[in-house]
C-alpha cells in the first residue's frame, strides 16, 4: 500500500480509498485461510503486518490500516528490490498506489517480476488528478518533494497534461501487458467494492 505524501489527497481521498480495497482483500484472504501480510512504503518499506491466517485477525487488519501515515515520496524501485529480498518464494502481490513515481515504476515492477510473483498492479488516482479543476496563475508545490512552479493554467495546457498523464499511465499499462501482469487503472470515485467484486473477481482472485 502506498503511503507516500501523495496518496493523502483528492475528494475522495486516495489514501482511505485504498486501504478499503486493501481491508476487503485481506478479509476475503483470511476467510479462506490464506495467509496475508500488508505492507506500506514510500522511500522503501515502512510498516508491516506479515504472515497472518484465519478471520480472527482482521481486528489487527483494521487498526494496521487505521494507523498508516503518509509522508515522504514514493520510492518503489527501493521498495521492490527491499520486498524482493525479503519474500523469495512465490505468492500474490498486489499493488495499491498512485503510481506518481518520479523515477517511473519501471524498476520497481522489475524487481517483483524476477520473483515471479502473481502480480496485480492497481493505479489510483484522484477526479482532481485526472481532470484537473484549475484556472488562471497559479504556483503548484509537490506535495512529495516540495519542489514548485509558476504556471498559468489554460485551456492549452490542460489538455498536454491530460494527453501527458494518459500516456504515462498506458506506457504502465503496457509494460504490465507485455510482462503477463495484471493492471487497472481506476478513479477514487469509482465505488472501492466496485472494484473488489468486479475487476479482481474476473481475474479469479475473488469467488
Amino acid at each position: 500500500i502506498d503511503s507516500s505524501k501523495s496518496m493523502e489527497w483528492g475528494s475522495p481521498d486516495k489514501g482511505l480509498y485504498t486501504r478499503q480495497i486493501a481491508a476487503a482483500l485481506a478479509y476475503i484472504g483470511l476467510i479462506n485461510l490464506d495467509r496475508v501480510s500488508l505492507y506500506t512504503f514510500s522511500d522503501g518499506l515502512q510498516y508491516e503486518l506479515p504472515g497472518i491466517r484465519g478471520r480472527r485477525w482482521m481486528f489487527k487488519v483494521i487498526d494496521f490500516l487505521s494507523d498508516v501515515e503518509y509522508a515522504g515520496a514514493g520510492n518503489l524501485a527501493r521498495t521492490g528490490k527491499q520486498f524482493a529480498l525479503r519474500h523469495p518464494q512465490p505468492g500474490i502481490v498486489i499493488l495499491l498506489s498512485d503510481c506518481l513515481d518520479k523515477e517511473g515504476v519501471d524498476a520497481g515492477l522489475r524487481f517483483l517480476l524476477g520473483r515471479k510473483y502473481d502480480l496485480y498492479v492497481l493505479q489510483v488516482l484522484s477526479p482532481e488528478e485526472i481532470d484537473p479543476p484549475l484556472a488562471g496563475d497559479l504556483r503548484l508545490t509537490d506535495v512529495e518533494d516540495d519542489d514548485m512552479a509558476e504556471v498559468t493554467v489554460s485551456r492549452a495546457l490542460l489538455e498536454k497534461y491530460r494527453h501527458t498523464l494518459q500516456a504515462y499511465c498506458t506506457s504502465i499499462k503496457d509494460y504490465c501487458a507485455r510482462r503477463g501482469v495484471s493492471y487497472l487503472f481506476t478513479g477514487t470515485q469509482v465505488p472501492f467494492d466496485q472494484i473488489v467484486l468486479s475487476y479482481f473477481r474476473q481475474r479469479g482472485l475473488v469467488a
